[in-house]
């Protein structure tokens, strides 16, 4: 019910009253442990919304309509298992946009679902993102078995590598078996394939108890074009913006707060009931929202009062294609106080450099320079003018820490948007997987891996769905030629319809694909770890003395009185450097260790004493410390 306060805001001698609504309402079925259950709906231009029960639909339950065009009724000996529908105006009978499980898929039946679950995980208290090893993957390819269980069986694997955090690509009910998740359309429902909320629960359990950290993607910016029946229901969308993937969500106009508070609700249940730790928010750069309060910042300050609540970190990353600091900056500083963001330009600087490509967004990229720019900035676009983009782009992130910047050398993107969804295994050396590797593991900024990197994956990672309508997937089909025709890459576009192409896409798990490569990313993970340098998150004084001889770009990392210089180098011959330091070797990638040919580099180098660099090698030495006299 609404509070009405009296307050001492003064108007031209007049105090006025102001009516305080809340407007942070649950949504869905809410079954109770005495057998009644409460459906709660926001439908606020219907005239009429009924439950109608499976079990008996001629004997539809009318609903009350409530503030702000929520609809209500709590109905007795509803239990766990039980499907509904609702009805609109008498008419449209639909799913429940807040359903937790639609064992039918996308175009059937709601389901009541138990939401007990016997959790073991009372000590754990979250993880902050200096700690993160993150580890994407997507739950259908990830294993066999494409299920939450799938991913329990391989959590072994994960702890011995070093992994720290899991990062699970959308779970949402989509349409069809099998799909990346981004075309989801029910929130708040697991997609059926992948498992129970049970299951889920059980995973994030068993992640805990080895003290692995959960991250969900979550879409926020739009709803899948298949099974989409949010317009059904009240005003979601808006043809105020427009989005490539269809109408923005309505954040900002009328009848906004319904919307609102329906993805507000969602986080908090995954971060709440879920255990979730931590939310990946896919492309806020496509929330538009002009509001005094931006739904980033609203998100946050529910998300930091859950914190409050529950007692365990929750974080919140952004993935963006804005070089903006404004998402991940202090409320206090007129920030959206988010805790961290993707950057795809270090992915972009590294990816370019050592494989040449230059083609579609890659042509802004290349010169070592644009690494050793990401390498300080995090962005490498700080102002300057971009080609692609064809004007100035970007800002300098100015305080901000390495740790909120999440960095990575493959992703599902990155992967999945080439045309064949080839691995940079199948397009570089062994040598240069290696050099990639150290270079994500010795950067400062937090890295993720994607499923299968550690050990060389070689199957593709590909675009699939299976959706129904013959005319959207002639429409998906003719988009994708669209956007790959700028890369200039040869071939015919895959069917992402085909079945085969998601086969194709499941991980072989021949961890000796690539020899020497899961051992020294194993090492490399332990050594960030470890190393006392690498612990140094801070803009000003983390990186310093970024220096390129030739095709060798070095520097140095600072941190608790530890001193290391990284060298690496991408050229495809062996190069000759010197530094200004005494200091010893640490390891080479090119060691035989590695399966390497052999480090060319003398274990003590002495001032201005030239050596010699194998291609495709990264080196890291430790600064001997001036004894003082």
């Amino acid at each position: 019910m609404p509070v009405t306060v009296v307050t001492g805001i003064y108007f031209s001698t007049i105090y006025r009253k102001i009516t305080v609504i809340n407007t942070y309402i649950p949504i869905g079925a809410m079954p109770k442990t005495n057998g009644q259950c409460t459906f709660t709906v926001w439908a606020p231009e219907c005239t009429s919304v009924h439950v109608v029960l499976e079990a008996s639909p001629e004997l539809p339950w009318p609903m009350e309509k409530g503030e702000l065009g929520y609809w209500t009724v709590t109905i007795d000996e509803v239990r766990p298992g039980m499907q509904y529908w609702y009805k609109l105006d008498n008419e449209l009978q639909r799913p429940d946009p807040a359903s937790r499980w639609q064992p039918q898929g996308v175009h059937g039946p709601s389901e009541v679902t138990d939401t007990s679950f016997n959790w073991t995980d009372d000590e754990w208290q979250g993880m902050e993102l200096a700690e993160m090893i993150l580890y994407e993957l997507h739950t259908g390819t990830f294993t066999a078995a494409g299920n939450f269980q799938g991913i329990i069986s391989k959590l072994d694997h994960l702890q011995t590598l070093g992994i720290t955090a899991i990062e699970l690509m959308p779970i949402a009910q989509f349409p069809g078996h099998h799909n990346w998740g981004y075309d989801g359309v029910f929130p708040f429902a697991i997609h059926n394939e992948y498992g129970t909320a049970a299951d889920l629960k059980q995973l994030v359990n068993a992640a805990h108890q080895r003290d692995i950290a959960v991250i969900l993607d979550v879409v926020y910016n739009h709803a899948g074009p298949e099974g989409n029946y949010l317009p059904n229901f009240g005003p979601y969308f808006t043809d105020k913006y427009k989005l490539f993937w269809g109408g923005a969500v309505n954040f900002d106009g009328a009848w906004c707060d319904g919307v609102r508070n329906y993805f507000i609700q969602n986080a908090l249940m995954w971060l709440g009931e879920f255990h979730i730790d931590g939310l990946r928010l896919d492309a806020v750069h496509a929330i538009f929202d002009s509001s005094a309060l931006h739904i980033m910042e609203e998100l946050t300050t529910q998300v930091r009062l859950l914190e409050q609540r529950v007692q365990s970190r929750k974080l919140l990353i952004a993935e963006f294609d804005l070089n903006n600091p404004r998402y991940i900056s202090p409320v206090a500083q007129g920030g959206y106080g988010l805790d961290a963001q993707w950057v795809d330009e270090f992915h972009h600087a590294l990816h370019s450099a050592i494989t040449g490509e230059q083609t579609g967004y890659y042509e802004d990229f290349g010169p070592l320079e644009d690494l050793a720019l990401s390498l300080q900035n995090s962005y490498v676009y700080t102002g300057q003018y971009s080609k692609h983009r064809k004007r100035c782009f970007g800002k300098i992130p100015a305080n901000t820490g390495y740790n909120q910047f999440i960095a990575f050398v493959q992703n599902h993107d990155q992967v999945g948007n080439r045309l064949l969804g080839d691995r940079l295994s199948t397009i570089i050396s062994s040598d240069g997987l290696k050099l990639a590797a150290a270079t994500l593991m010795l950067s400062p900024h937090v890295p993720l891996l994607f499923m299968g990197e550690e050990y060389g994956e070689k199957n593709p990672f590909l675009y699939f769905t299976t959706h129904s309508d013959k005319v959207l997937i002639e429409q998906l089909c003719e988009g994708r030629r669209k956007e790959f025709a700028v890369f200039n890459w040869e071939g015919e576009v895959p069917n992402p319809q085909d079945e085969t192409i998601f086969n194709q896409s499941k991980l072989s798990w021949q961890t000796d694909e690539v020899p020497g490569l899961f051992k020294l990313y194993k090492y490399l993970i332990a050594f960030r770890k470890e190393q006392p340098a690498l612990q140094n998150f801070r803009r000003d004084d983390a990186v310093r003395n970024i220096r390129i001889q030739n095709k060798v770009l070095h520097f140095e990392r600072h941190g608790n009185d530890a001193v290391l210089i990284i060298c690496l180098n991408l050229g495809k011959q062996p190069e000759n450097i010197q530094f200004e330091k005494v200091c010893t070797k640490v390891f080479d990638t090119s060691d035989v260790e590695w399966n390497g040919p052999g480090s060319l580099a003398p274990s003590i180098v002495q001032p201005e004493q030239p050596f010699l660099v194998n291609p495709m090698a990264a080196l890291v030495f430790e600064v001997t410390k001036k004894v003082e006299e």
